[in-house]
């Protein structure tokens, strides 16, 4: 079996699926192919984010807000929605899952840290998941 392709998408592609993408791909190395995109992508990934990311060992200043296509969902296997569920299409045979995710979008690094721990634990979830389902 190939490695899995994990979709992360929120509204503006610029917070939460930017930080879930990047410990994703910071946690599981070349295991798994990362995508991260938005329903309505922003100009610029959220500076509090960056910030939050930075503190943590994590560079996401190279990625940039861009919008979901078809041909994301199709190349995934999990697809992570955060807050904008109706507007991802939907494929039969795709994992869906939608965290409960607060919007860092205006929040003080306080509490985009708090954002940014949770995303952590559901993706070592996410992780330990695909690992286990693997041969």
């Amino acid at each position: 079996m190939s490695k899995p392709t994990v979709l992360f998408v929120c509204v503006h592609n610029a917070g939460r699926s930017q930080m879930a993408a990047g410990w994703l791909r910071s946690l599981a190395g070349d295991d798994v192919d990362v995508l991260s995109a938005g329903s309505e992508p922003g100009n610029q990934i959220n500076p509090v984010a960056v910030e939050a990311m930075r503190e943590v060992g994590i560079d996401i200043t190279a990625n940039t807000p861009r919008l979901l296509s078809t041909e994301d969902v199709q190349a995934s296997d999990v697809v992570i929605t955060m807050g904008c569920g109706d507007a991802c299409p939907f494929y039969p045979g795709k994992r869906y899952e939608d965290w409960n995710l607060t919007d860092p979008a205006g929040q003080p690094l306080e509490t985009v840290r708090q954002i940014r721990d949770e995303i952590r634990t559901h993706i070592e979830n996410l992780l330990a998941e695909l690992r286990a389902s693997q041969p």
